[in-house]
Parts: structure tokens; sequence; C-alpha cells
């Protein structure tokens, strides 16, 4: 790579340390939403927008007639482990490591995707419209991040999604869907056997949600997964409950939707099944797809996500690729290595470039 990819790894290594060094707990990201604004402009970025704490732009030569990738990441971070023995907030950086609180998650994504979007700003003549948009409230899954300013960015073809994945290829991830489920019973004296018990009504959904599988399993995640893990029930030893209250955790594979689960749940069991939300989608990029297929020919590698991110807020084809390791998310001491951080800034551009040029040589 060019000088200019040293001058962007430099660049985007200083700009980390200054995310780390601001707070930004989901909601409360105000801090670097003006750091990352305001680096974006010093670098002659035009037409920049910002609403709450998203910050987000288009190349220079955008041609509203020509296709959009979108390049995504999120600045906020979870609130520090209380295990660390570092200051979370405290950028050092020893025997190659950036250690400090979203470090790993997702900073190096945010900066790597910043870079690769300052190589091809000033492009001219690109087959597609690049657009950069760095996002709130991931952590939290809030609506006041990505989901927000979809309809302000406008139509989006696909997106990269910055996240910890080791520069492998999540061609699909998984859904979540929480249940909060109500098995109904009467009141009752224990003593004299009175009333209907909640529990046991509860103990035989409980027990269809542990046993039950859904038919179609995914190439890459086999099974849908359900797991009760929270419970609740009674108010004193010597009367029957008549409520018995349960949360239900769905990881919702590529080959169901959130609605069809939820309705397939509510065919089975007898208690009250109310879904806090469906919005965390699973989702599937088609491993055929031209930016798949431009990481494929970089070698690298695909996989099924077990974890959740924007992708999951996203209604259109997307891949999550960035530096960095997902076992590292949410840890005491958090770091990312500043190979990681060059070598996503080194991929994101090949495989950019990779896609840009073939549509170029297609006629595209």
């Amino acid at each position: 790579m060019s000088e200019l990819v040293n001058i962007l790894y430099r660049n985007a290594v200083v700009l980390l340390q200054e995310l780390i060094a601001t707070p930004s707990p989901s909601g409360q990201e105000e801090g670097t939403a003006d750091i990352l604004a305001s680096f974006l402009e010093k670098r002659g970025v035009e037409g920049l927008e910002r609403s709450g704490n998203n910050v987000w732009a288009f190349n220079r030569y955008r041609d509203p007639a020509k296709p959009t990738i979108l390049l995504n990441s999120h600045h906020d971070t979870v609130k520090p482990n209380p295990a660390y023995t570092r200051d979370p907030f405290t950028p050092q950086i020893e025997e190659g490591k950036l250690y400090g609180l979203g470090s790993n998650d997702a900073g190096a994504g945010v900066v790597a995707l910043t870079a690769a979007f300052l190589w091809f700003y000033d492009r001219q003549g690109m087959p597609y419209n690049i657009c950069l948009a760095l996002t709130a409230e991931e952590e939290i899954s809030g609506r006041n991040g990505i989901e927000s300013i979809m309809p302000l960015i406008g139509q989006v073809d696909f997106a990269i999604v910055g996240e910890p994945t080791g520069m492998r290829m999540a061609i699909a991830e998984r859904g979540l869907v929480v249940l909060d489920c109500t098995a109904p019973g009467t009141a009752g004296h224990a003593a004299r056997e009175e009333g209907e018990n909640a529990i046991y009504n509860a103990m035989r959904d409980i027990e269809w949600f542990r046993t039950y599988r859904f038919p179609r399993e995914s190439e890459l995640f086999g099974g849908v997964k359900m797991s009760v893990t929270v419970i609740a029930a009674g108010t004193q030893h010597n009367v029957v409950p008549a409520e018995c209250r349960f949360t239900v955790d769905v990881r919702v594979t590529d080959r169901y939707t959130n609605e069809e689960v939820v309705e397939t749940v509510k065919r089975h069991v007898t208690c009250q099944v109310e879904p806090r939300s469906v919005r965390l989608k699973p989702s599937y990029i088609d491993p055929a797809h031209p930016i798949v297929r431009a990481g494929t020919e970089l070698g690298l590698t695909t996989f099924g996500s077990p974890t959740t991110s924007d992708q999951a807020l996203l209604d259109v084809p997307s891949l999550k690729i960035g530096p960095g390791d997902s076992a590292r998310s949410h840890s005491a001491d958090e770091y990312i290595l500043l190979d990681e951080i060059r070598q996503g800034i080194e991929i994101y551009i090949a495989m950019l470039g990779r896609l840009l040029d073939g549509a170029n040589d297609r006629g595209e």
C-alpha cells in the first residue's frame, strides 16, 4: 500500500485514542460524535450530516443515479467492566496493543472504515456512491441509532458493518427476540389444595421451549435456539400462585423471520406470549454477492455470527467484517492490536477497490 495508507493508519490510531478518552456510553455519545464530525471536516469532507449523535457523509462526487454502499460502525460503548485494572478512558499503547474501552468494540471498526472512506472520497467515476455512517446506541439497539437515520440517508443497496470479526466475513447473523410469558392460575390456600398452580402450568410450556425443534435448519447456525432465562412467581409459602412470569431468549436463524417464530410459539404454548420487539432481525447476504466475492478473492473466510449488531436493523444485504476479536468485546482491559487496525484499513480498501474496479470492468 502507498504512503497515503500509512498516513490514514497513523491518523486512525490518533482518532481512536481520542475516542477512547471520551466516554460514550449508549445514549450519551455527544462527545465522540463531535470528535468524528470534526475529524471528517478537517479532512475536507463536505456535506457532513448529523442527527442526534449519528454522523454521516457521502463521497464528494455522489451521483443519485448510482447505487450506494453503506459503511457503518458504532461509536457508543457499554459501561466499563468492573474488573478493569486500567483506567478504561486512558488510551495506552503497550507492546503493539492499544488499550481502552471501545478500542475493540467497535472503535477500531469506526476508524478503519473512516480511513477507507477517505481513501475513496475524492475518486471520480466510481460505479457506486459510498456513504459513511458512524452511529449511536448500537449496544442497546436504541431507536436513536442507525435505524433513525436510514430514511435520511435514502436508498442503500448493501452495507458493510464494522464489528470485531478478525476480518472474517460474517455473511449471516442471528436475530433476537425476547419473549415475556405469563402462565395464569388461580390463587388458593396451599394446605387445602385450592386453586390452580400457575407454576405447574408454566412448567409445561417451559418444557416445550426446552425440547421443541424448529423444522427448518440453517446451514450456518443449525436450529433456532430458545432459552428460558428468567422466572418469577408467588408471594408467600402457603398461597398457590395465580401467575407465573418467565422470559425466553430466542436466537433466530436466517431460515425464519422473527414474526414466524413468534407465531409458532403462540400456536404451541398455553401461556400468554408478548415479544418485547421483533426489530432485531436475522440477516443474510448471498455468498455470490459481489462484495463477498471480493473478500473471497482476497483469501478472506466466511462464517455465521451468533451475536447481534446494527445489521439486525438494516433492510438491505449486509456484510459484517472488522478488525478485532469479538471475544474481547465488553471484557476488562479491552484492547486492539495496532496491526489489526492497519490490516482492517488495508482489507477494506482492497475489498472496495476490487468491487469498484470489477463493476467498471463490467460496464456497470
